[in-house]
């Protein structure tokens, strides 16, 4: 059986592409740079960009299950939420070309739903994954002042969050491509635990064997050093700082991807010590 990656060079498609080549599957990972990347030797590595979708279909050519990334960017540099666009013309392809199998890496955004009716309807048997806050994500909002000054700077010290290590997705949505009995299912992902900011910062540094220091500032402040660092104002707005006036309040629920692949989950202290490389400390 041929499987697809497609976003195969992202956080999550990455690990997906190597899951499947450790249980043996045969690999299909679709990149816009094939040469700008190393795959095991054994994936079959194909150009082809979300954002054109004729560039794709020689890719989906035999292919039988598909691990969808749900979106395509329109420009090198994401400066709003006009830059990216939903996969839908990927699943018309997919279901066109006789793909029976689909697993689509979602969100608890439900800016994703409209992706998801799509490949609900598609024709083939789906799995959606919805994972909520990527841990991933603390290396751009965070890693500059990790590696500049052991510190981070951010507002809301004791809002809560579950961060998922993107190795627990991508260990779901191997499972879903490769076992039967995940068709129809929509699963919920998070981290092991929910954490306050705080405390997840102090994972961090134990999980890099130093310490991290928490400065807690205001929102605006917060917000300014955000966009400062790159991120555009209205992610910043919409998806980073946006919290309820109770939010201290809010404990999320848990649902940890050891719950659909019964391995371990992996803390956030394991995620940082993963990410220690990209946490190192600059030299001044």
């Amino acid at each position: 059986m041929t499987i697809l990656v497609t976003g195969a060079t992202g956080n999550v498609g990455r690990n997906v592409v190597e899951g499947l080549v450790r249980a043996g599957a045969k690999v299909r990972a679709l990149t816009r740079t094939p040469d700008r990347f190393r795959f095991p030797d054994e994936v079959e590595v194909v150009g082809g960009d979300l954002a054109a979708p004729e560039t794709v279909r020689p890719a989906l050519a035999g292919v039988e299950a598909l691990y969808l990334f749900p979106l395509a960017y329109l420009t090198p540099q994401i400066r709003s939420f006009e830059d990216v666009i939903t996969t839908e013309a990927i699943v018309g392809l997919a279901a066109a070309a006789g793909v029976g199998r689909v697993v689509m890496l979602g969100s608890s955004d439900p800016d994703f739903l409209g992706l998801e009716r799509v490949v609900e309807e598609s024709g083939m048997a789906w799995t959606i994954l919805r994972p909520g806050e990527f841990a991933v994500n603390k290396l751009d909002q965070w890693g500059p002042s990790i590696r500049s000054g052991d510190v981070v700077r951010t507002a809301y010290a004791d809002a809560w969050g579950t961060p998922i290590h993107e190795a627990d997705i991508a260990d779901v949505a191997v499972a879903a491509l490769l076992e039967d009995g995940h068709a129809g299912a929509h699963y919920e992902l998070t981290g092991p635990a929910a954490l306050t900011l705080r405390q997840q910062v102090a994972a961090i540094g134990e999980g890099l064997g130093r310490e991290i220091r928490f400065e807690e500032i205001t929102h605006a402040q917060a917000r300014a050093e955000l966009i400062a660092a790159g991120i555009a104002p209205e992610v910043v707005d919409e998806m980073i700082l946006w919290y309820p006036d109770n939010y201290a309040t809010l404990v999320p629920a848990v649902s940890p991807a050891s719950e659909v692949t019964g391995r371990p989950w992996r803390t956030l202290t394991e995620w940082a010590a993963d990410h220690a490389d990209d946490l190192r400390r600059e030299e001044s």
